[in-house]
């Protein structure tokens, strides 16, 4: 029996709740899979009713109606690790919402608990859906984390140009003037970067993938590869325990998903 691709979408039937509609929608046909979609309700409420399935689903547009829905009450982030976890849902899709609530990334609260508590990378929407994502950045550290979530970001999005990009920085670089220090302190980052390229995984994608290293630091040269290549997805790459804090692009990861305006996907590193 041939293996489903399904698309978990945590949505709280919001108007704010469209965009990663539209997405995880378009995840799924293009995947040729299944939409789930779960609703949590926030901590307080009452346990659902039984028609409260059917009163959501109407809210729903026609495309989306025969989707499975399920509606739980309890804390969002802890319940849709759960179901992900019970289905094997292959992707989480969520977006940018209040304090405490689906999608709070800048305070690192429930979607820094998705991450480092469901296997599924996490798909966090901002934009409006208007086609396959053309272009994905790749931030890497040249970790095995990073490599993780380049290979998975691949796998999901098949048919996305890949940049992937290494930031360097020369080591006290207001005292050492010399170019020969940063020639050869580019020239390290350089044979690095080769040599995670070299890895078979990764080999094997070669003819999508752009390489390239940049001098900076890293928040900034992530954004600066995001407007030069006008890319509709960033990937982060993140250790299981703690969540943003190791996140591929370090203590920055919060500030710099508060920044962008493309979509997130996080990967969380599986144990092996």
């Amino acid at each position: 029996m041939a293996v489903v691709f399904e698309t978990l979408l945590a949505s709280d039937f919001t108007a704010r709740s469209d965009r990663p509609l539209d997405r995880a929608l378009r995840v799924a046909d293009e995947r040729d899979g299944t939409l789930f979609i779960a609703h949590v309700l926030e901590k307080g409420g009452s346990n659902p009713d039984s028609g409260i399935v059917e009163r959501l689903r109407m809210d729903l547009p026609p495309e989306a109606r025969g989707a499975e829905l399920v509606v739980r009450a309890g804390s969002a982030p802890k319940v849709l690790a759960q179901l992900a976890a019970e289905r094997g849902s292959d992707l989480i899709v969520t977006g940018v919402a209040r304090y405490n609530s689906i999608g709070d990334y800048v305070l690192g609260t429930a979607v820094d608990h998705i991450v480092r508590n469901a296997d599924a990378p996490v798909l966090v929407v901002r934009g409006r859906a208007r086609g396959p994502y053309a272009h994905m950045v790749v931030a890497t550290d040249l970790s095995g984390c990073s490599r993780a979530a380049l290979l998975a970001a691949a796998r999901l999005f098949p048919d996305t140009a890949i940049t992937l990009v290494h930031a360097f920085h020369v080591p006290f670089e207001g005292w050492l003037k010399s170019d020969d220090v940063k020639r050869d302190v580019r020239a390290e980052a350089q044979e690095e970067l080769d040599a995670f390229l070299a890895h078979p995984d990764v080999a094997a994608l070669k003819a999508r993938i752009e390489p390239l290293i940049d001098e900076g630091e890293t928040g900034s040269v992530v954004m600066r590869q995001l407007d030069r290549t006008g890319a509709d997805l960033l990937v982060l790459g993140t250790h299981g325990r703690s969540g943003f804090a190791h996140a591929t692009i370090g203590s920055q990861a919060e500030a710099l998903l508060a920044a962008v305006s493309v979509d997130v996907l996080m990967v969380r590193e599986r144990k092996a």
